[in-house]
């Protein structure tokens, strides 16, 4: 058997605004045999695109749906997220799915939904890096559960302690970021596990999780567990991307016009095996 694990991933668009319809997938999902079930975390999209849901409040009653799937927004912008709001959105979730959260973190991007712009959000890819290790760093302190003392460029938190903390004492964080960039590959090695973007081949793969294993070496964090997700349609060479070193597959699809039904096909051909 393989050890790459699969994962539906799923944009809150449409058809898949639904909450309703996003826990029945789950439940498939879990019965199926998919290990996970990860969501996008979006406030706008390009059209056709009009209705988008909520991925906190979803993943709220994907967790209580089901008992097994490791889940998660995947990924969060958080330059545009209280961290605070988000140390207590993500101890409280981990601790209703009985500790199987994962949090996906980037920069997000202005490109498809100008959801950066249209609301007055910091849209400069650099400051938005700045507030993303921020809030990452606020994040790590505020589950740990002891008193958070922080002045930054995200804002202040003093003297707060952040209870009950995560089942597990952390939550996993898998960051996103283009396989070719150092930034992003320094910033996943500090990390949980890394979510390249646009990938394209196996080797681009490969050569970023071989300076991820060198950089975590350096600082000495090389034996901790490490993923590597990638986001790639059920045609793709998997097992070429596996060898190159993926741990998940997030089982990419399109996100205008998605429906219940194609989803539901997507989940019913199962995990890669």
């Amino acid at each position: 058997m393989t050890a790459l694990r699969s994962a539906v991933w799923l944009p809150l668009f449409d058809d898949l605004a639904d909450p309703a319809a996003v826990v029945r997938l789950a439940v498939a999902a879990e019965e199926h045999g998919w290990d996970g079930f990860f969501v996008w975390d979006h406030v706008r999209w390009q059209e056709p695109v009009q209705a988008v849901a909520d991925p906190w409040t979803t993943l709220a009653a994907v967790a209580a749906a089901t008992t097994r799937l490791r889940l998660g927004p995947m990924v969060t912008p958080l330059s545009r997220r209280r961290p605070q709001v988000v140390a207590r959105q993500t101890a409280t979730l981990d601790r209703l799915s009985g500790g199987r959260l994962v949090l996906g973190a980037g920069l997000g991007s202005d490109r498809f939904g100008e959801e950066f712009s249209r609301f007055g959000e910091e849209a400069d890819d650099r400051r938005r890096a700045v507030l993303l290790d921020d809030a990452l760093g606020v994040l790590r302190q505020a589950w740990s559960g002891e008193e958070v003392h922080h002045h930054g460029p995200g804002g202040t938190i003093d003297g707060v302690r952040f209870l009950p903390r995560p089942v597990h004492g952390t939550v996993p964080v898998w960051t996103a970021g283009f396989p070719g960039n150092r930034r992003p590959l320094v910033r996943a090695a500090r990390h949980d596990g890394f979510v390249p973007v646009n990938l394209e081949h196996p080797d681009q793969l490969a050569g970023a999780v071989d300076r991820i294993r060198e950089l975590r070496t350096e600082a000495g964090t090389v034996a901790a567990p490490y993923d590597v997700a990638v986001a790639l349609p059920a045609s793709a060479d998997l097992a070429a991307f596996e060898a190159a070193g993926a741990t998940w597959w997030l089982a990419d699809t399109d996100p205008h016009g998605n429906t219940v039904d194609a989803v539901l096909g997507v989940i019913r051909d199962g995990p890669f095996r």
